[in-house]
C-alpha cells in the first residue's frame, strides 16, 4: 500500500484546525468553480467513519456543520452538498461545496463534466471563513 497523502500532506490550504481536525480550502479549478469549497479532514488515518470513536464522530460531523454553516452564511448558495468518499485516498474526510442553480455543473455533482461557464462569484478570504467557523463551533458550544 503507498502512503496515504492525507497523513503525508495538509491536503490544501489549512484555514481553520484544532487537534482532532482541520479544514482546508480546495484550490485549482474546483476551488475557482465553487468559491469556498472546503475539505474537512480527520487528523488521524481512518478509512470510514466507524473507525473513529462515538465522540470523534460526533466532533468531526460539528466541524463539518460549522463549515457548512460558514459558507451558507458568507457565499448564499442556493444549495449545500456534503459527500465523503473516499475511494480515491480512503482517508476520513468530507467535502463541503457551495452550489449555485446556474453553477457550471449544476444539477449534477461537481465532478461531472461542466455544461456552462461558472459565473463570477464571492471568493471569501481564508480568514474570514476561518472567523465564521469558529463563530459558529463556538456558539455550538455555549449553547447559543
Amino acid at each position: 500500500m503507498t502512503a496515504c497523502e492525507l497523513c503525508t500532506t495538509d491536503g490544501g490550504e489549512i484555514i481553520w484546525q484544532d487537534s482532532l481536525c482541520r479544514v482546508v480550502r480546495v484550490g485549482g479549478e474546483e476551488g475557482t468553480a465553487f468559491p469556498g469549497f472546503c475539505r474537512v479532514i480527520w487528523g488521524h488515518h481512518a478509512a470510514e467513519m466507524t473507525g473513529l470513536s462515538a465522540a470523534d464522530r460526533r466532533h468531526l460531523m460539528n466541524v463539518v456543520f460549522a463549515v457548512e454553516a460558514a459558507l451558507r452564511s458568507l457565499v448564499q448558495p442556493d444549495k449545500i452538498n456534503l459527500a465523503s468518499l473516499g475511494n480515491v485516498v480512503p482517508h476520513v474526510h468530507w467535502h463541503v461545496i457551495p452550489r449555485w442553480r446556474d453553477d457550471s455543473r449544476f444539477p449534477a455533482p461537481i465532478w461531472a463534466e461542466a455544461k456552462r461557464p461558472s459565473p463570477a462569484r464571492r471568493f471569501p478570504e481564508n480568514s474570514e471563513l476561518a472567523a465564521a467557523i469558529a463563530e459558529v463551533l463556538s456558539e455550538e458550544v455555549s449553547g447559543t
